[in-house]
C-alpha cells in the first residue's frame, strides 16, 4: 500500500485531509493516500492539529510522536509517526492490502 510506508524510525503516511466533517474518521484510501475526515475547520492550523489528535489516539501513540512533514498548508500531507510498525499502523487503522 502506497500511502503507508515503513520508515527507519516508524511509518509515513500520506493522507488527504476532508476537513469539516461530521465526524473524525478514516474514509479509507483514495488513490495513493489514506483519507481521514475530521471535523475541524482547515483555518489557523486547527486541522492539522486535530489530525495529530486523532492519529495519536487512533494508533495508541503519543502526540509528540507524530509529526507532519510536509503539506502544513495543504489537504495532502505527509505524517511521520515514530516508535510503531507499518503492520500496527494497518492493523490499527483497519486497513488492508
Amino acid at each position: 500500500m502506497s500511502a503507508l510506508r515503513e520508515a527507519n524510525d516508524g511509518v509515513t503516511l500520506t493522507i488527504k485531509v476532508v476537513p469539516r466533517a461530521s465526524k473524525n474518521h478514516v474514509a479509507g484510501i483514495e488513490g495513493d493516500a489514506l483519507k481521514v475526515r475530521l471535523t475541524a475547520p482547515p483555518v489557523e492550523g486547527k486541522a492539522n492539529v486535530a489530525l495529530i489528535e486523532f492519529l495519536a489516539a487512533t494508533l495508541g501513540v503519543r502526540r509528540a510522536q507524530i509529526e507532519i512533514v510536509t503539506g502544513q498548508t495543504a489537504r495532502h500531507k505527509v505524517v511521520r509517526v515514530r516508535g510503531v510498525t507499518a503492520r500496527d499502523v494497518a492493523a490499527k487503522l483497519k486497513l488492508t492490502d
